[in-house]
């Protein structure tokens, strides 16, 4: 889940629909900026798909005691956290095998720094997987093959922390009050955007604009939220006050 704090409420955001705002920012990319465009199909899938594995336990947002709000994608226990990425990542190789590949990679960038034997155990169990699907889909000793996807890895971490951007965000924040990580543009950077990472900005409460687009034409993405009356939460519980708190939707354009 992700999660905004307001004084009165919680905006809160299911990874799914998270990812499905990625997966129509990568369904606009152009042509010319992708490489390998035989694999788009699978690429794209992969993006919408990545944060599949929350599906379930975002139905049953949890509450953090000790920080007296909803546990966010963030700071989910890890036990929990590594069992949801193994079944999103289970699911969507079942789709595509390179998708998986890509989902795998992913999430196993979140953990390499984790000195904790169950992230441990986790980043090794998706070391063997990743051996396994690269020799399923012929990429394993290719340099050519292997470069491609870290190219199709680098545009589906650039839609999420787009999408992020979105989500973590009120619409039409100033530059001021951005986290921190993109106030200097969002990441990866790529050799079409000179190596540099693409600005970004809220022109007004609808619209998000680039410094450089990689994208096609304009993309019309829809944020799906609930907003949680802590007043709710404290007289029902949380997931009580979630499941009867009806979705909200605003349209926004990336420009």
């Amino acid at each position: 889940m992700i999660i905004r704090e307001l004084e009165d409420s919680f905006i809160m955001i299911t990874q799914h629909d998270h990812a499905k705002i990625s997966g129509e920012i990568a369904h606009q990319w152009k042509d010319e900026y992708f490489k390998g465009e035989e694999r788009k199909e699978e690429v794209v899938l992969g993006i919408y798909e990545h944060d599949r594995g929350w599906i379930e336990p975002d139905l049953a947002p949890l509450w953090n005691m000790e920080q007296q709000k909803p546990y966010t994608f963030m700071d989910y226990p890890l036990e929990a956290k590594v069992s949801f990425y193994k079944n999103g990542i289970d699911e969507v190789a079942k789709m595509s095998k390179y998708a998986g590949l890509l989902c795998s990679a992913h999430y196993a960038s979140f953990l390499q720094y984790e000195e904790d034997p169950i992230g441990i155990k986790f980043m090794e169990d998706e070391s063997t997987r990743r051996l396994r699907l690269l020799k399923q889909c012929g990429i394993l000793g290719n340099m050519a093959k292997e470069k491609l996807f870290l190219h199709h890895l680098s545009i589906l971490k650039w839609c999420d922390n787009l999408s992020l951007y979105i989500c973590l965000h009120e619409p039409g924040v100033t530059k001021e009050n951005e986290y921190s990580f993109f106030r200097n543009g969002i990441s990866p950077a790529f050799s079409f955007a000179n190596n540099e990472p693409i600005q970004l900005n809220w022109n007004d409460i609808n619209t998000v604009s680039l410094s450089m687009s990689p994208l096609e034409k304009e993309a019309q993405v829809q944020l799906v939220f609930k907003e949680v009356k802590k007043e709710d939460i404290k007289a029902n519980g949380l997931i009580s006050a979630y499941t009867n708190t009806h979705n909200a939707f605003k349209n926004l354009r990336i420009i």
